[in-house]
Parts: C-alpha cells; sequence; structure tokens
C-alpha cells in the first residue's frame, strides 16, 4: 500500500470510530481533516462535491468519504476511504446485534454517549461558518441559500431543497441575462424487483441493494423505507424489532446506514448481516466512482457552473437546517448546553485541536455531569 492509501485508511477509519452526530457533523469533521489540517483539496471543491453528492442516492457523509479518498489516492482511494469509514460502525453493530439475539438486551451505551451529541455540534457550526465563507459568492447566492432555509423549514424535502435551490441558480445567473439553457438534470438509478416471500443472504442483499439505489436524503429517511420493504410487504421484522435497530444506528459511530447490519444479523445471523451490509453500500462505491470525474467538468460549463453554485449554498443552506433541529432535541438541559459552549469555545480559539479529543472530550464530560450531578 502506498504512502496516500496509508493516509486515507488512517484519516478515514479514526472518522469511522470517532464520527457521532450524523451526516452533518461525518461532513464537518471530513472538512476540517481534509481541507483545513491536511490541505487534500480546496474547500471550493469540497464544496462542489458535497453538492453533487447531495444529488445522487446513497448515505451523503459516506460518499463523501468516498470522494475525497479518490481525490487523493484515485479510484483505489475511493474504496479504501468508504471501506476504513463504514467498517468500525459495521462491526460494533453487529456485537451489538449478537447480545440483541442472544439475550433480548444491548449493553448499555448511552450514558457513554451523552456528552458526544453537544460537542459535535461544534464541530458543525464550525464547518457552516468555514463552508458559508467559501459558498457565499454574492448577494444573489445568499437570498438562494434564504429560501432553501425557508422551503426546508416548510417541510420541502433535502434533495428537492438542494435540486429547487440549482434550478434557481441557473434561472438567475443564465436565464435572466438572456443565455441559452442547457438541459441539466441529474440522474437517478431505480431497481424495482418483485417481493420475495421466504429469507436467504442472497435476497435480503437484493433488498438492501434496491434501498441504496433509491435512499435519497438523511439516514433518517431509511426508517420509511425499511418500514415499508421489511415490516409491511415482507412481513420479516415486526415494527418494534426495526425501532431496535434504528436505535442502535444512533448510538453507534459511522453511518447511520450500519442498521442494515444489525438488521441484517437479525434475520439471518452473521451471513445476514455481511449481504445486508454489502448490499446497501454497495451502490454508493458505483455512483461515487462515476460521479467523481465529472466535478471539475461541470465547473468548467457556465451553466453547470451556476447550477453548483447554487446547490453548494443550499447544501450549507440545509447544514443550518439540520444543525437548528439538533440543538432542539440534543440541547435540553443546562448539562448539554454547557458541554456546546465549552466546545465551541475551544474548536474556534484552539485552531490545532482535533475533532478527536472534542468529541472524546465531550464524552468524558458528558458521562462525569450525567453520574455524578
Amino acid at each position: 500500500m502506498n504512502n496516500k492509501l496509508k493516509e486515507v485508511a488512517q484519516l478515514f477509519f479514526k472518522l469511522g470510530i470517532i464520527a457521532f452526530g450524523g451526516p452533518a457533523a461525518h461532513i464537518a469533521m471530513m472538512e476540517e481533516e481534509v481541507v483545513t489540517k491536511r490541505k487534500w483539496m480546496t474547500r471550493e471543491h469540497f464544496l462542489d462535491t458535497m453538492g453533487a453528492t447531495n444529488l445522487i442516492p446513497g448515505p451523503n457523509s459516506t460518499e463523501m468519504t468516498m470522494h475525497c479518498g479518490y481525490h487523493h489516492a484515485g479510484v483505489a482511494g475511493l474504496f479504501v476511504a468508504g471501506i476504513c469509514f463504514i467498517f468500525p460502525a459495521v462491526v460494533l453493530t453487529g456485537i451489538l446485534a449478537y447480545f440483541y439475539v442472544e439475550f433480548g438486551k444491548i449493553p448499555a451505551v448511552e450514558a457513554f454517549l451523552i456528552g458526544i451529541k453537544p460537542a459535535v455540534l461544534a464541530i458543525i457550526l464550525g464547518a457552516i461558518y468555514k463552508l458559508g465563507k467559501k459558498a457565499l459568492k454574492n448577494w444573489q447566492l445568499g437570498v438562494i441559500g434564504a429560501i432553501v432555509i425557508a422551503a426546508n423549514f416548510m417541510g420541502l424535502s433535502e434533495v428537492l431543497s438542494i435540486l429547487g435551490g440549482g434550478i434557481l441558480g441557473v434561472i438567475w445567473f443564465n436565464l435572466i441575462q438572456k443565455n441559452t439553457l442547457n438541459s441539466f438534470a441529474p440522474v437517478f438509478f431505480l431497481w424495482f424487483f418483485n417481493s420475495i416471500s421466504d429469507i436467504s443472504s442472497w435476497k435480503l442483499f437484493l433488498v438492501f441493494l434496491k434501498v441504496g439505489s433509491v435512499l435519497f436524503g438523511s439516514g433518517y429517511v431509511l426508517v420509511a423505507y425499511l418500514d415499508g420493504e421489511l415490516v409491511e410487504t415482507l412481513g420479516w421484522l415486526s415494527r418494534s424489532e426495526l425501532l431496535d435497530a434504528i436505535a442502535i444506528g444512533q448510538f453507534t459511530p459511522g453511518p447511520v446506514l450500519s442498521t442494515a447490519t444489525f438488521i441484517g444479523y437479525q434475520i439471518n445471523g452473521v451471513g445476514g448481516a455481511i449481504a445486508a451490509t454489502l448490499g446497501i453500500f454497495a451502490p454508493s462505491f458505483l455512483f461515487v466512482w462515476l460521479l467523481n470525474p465529472l466535478i471539475p467538468k461541470l465547473r468548467k460549463s457556465k451553466i453547470a457552473s451556476s447550477f453548483l453554485d447554487a446547490v453548494n449554498i443550499s447544501a450549507v443552506a440545509i447544514m443550518v437546517v439540520v444543525t437548528f433541529h439538533l440543538g432542539q432535541s440534543v440541547l435540553v438541559d443546562w448539562k448539554a448546553w454547557l458541554i456546546a459552549v465549552l466546545s465551541c469555545i475551544v474548536f474556534f480559539n484552539f485552531k490545532k485541536v482535533s475533532v478527536l479529543w472534542i468529541v472524546l472530550g465531550g464524552a468524558t464530560l458528558g458521562y462525569i455531569l450525567n453520574t455524578f450531578l
């Protein structure tokens, strides 16, 4: 393994261990590590990649790891980054699934994680500040960002909000200036197949491959997909079992889609866990492989470039909305507020402090405050 691949493997394995808090937090940590500390890519290119990733199916933060790996170490880097980021969550989720199936309960982990989410809010705010400064190139983009925030608060989905922002940017910066509008539309890959009545690892793989091929939006949208497929259509899980699996996805670091590992084990043991995991993540590797080389070409086209600019500010706007909702659910008492404020002070004033220490510091402080006070 060459040096670049080692760097990719070490970074994304570390992030796979400490990346709590959902996609917004994962992307914030990546921006800090890849752009600010290691300078593997410019903040503008990171924004372009983030905007484009929001328009393809799959777990956005996991796909961003693949883009970063591809940019730094080629196609091999794409696969190394994705696998290293996914692996810790899959292993931990598999262990928890074993306890759940064998003993009917899960080891208590919430007490150790209670301080992490407030700390992660500081990391997300830092990313919004830095990415927002780069994305906000003019007042028109500021207006588009504000419209996207309002639309998302009113209930429009993340994907439609970002896509709508991109289209508005094309119209504003090109049509209003009487330029010709070339057709530009994202391609959505859909794979449908008939419902299957009995269970095997191969059939589990196909179910999760379908879900991974059409899953837009945040990891939380996964609940609706899996409820329709596994509970209502196939009857492989009860709704209670599905909710237990989703809860484990929230407690473990890395991608929420590691929930698939838990569900696969519930349904068909180790073979099912492997099949479900491969199925749900496989499409992302393909989508990123196809999309990554196109991003610089899009930037060279005036129309596509205006689309990317508007998509970028829209993606930052979505991060603002996500952070607001996270804050509402996380900052529920003075302890959470204290951790969040201290984390912000450290993050914004001590530039060389790794996000690892902020996450660990939040976890430690959260455990102490909630155990002894």
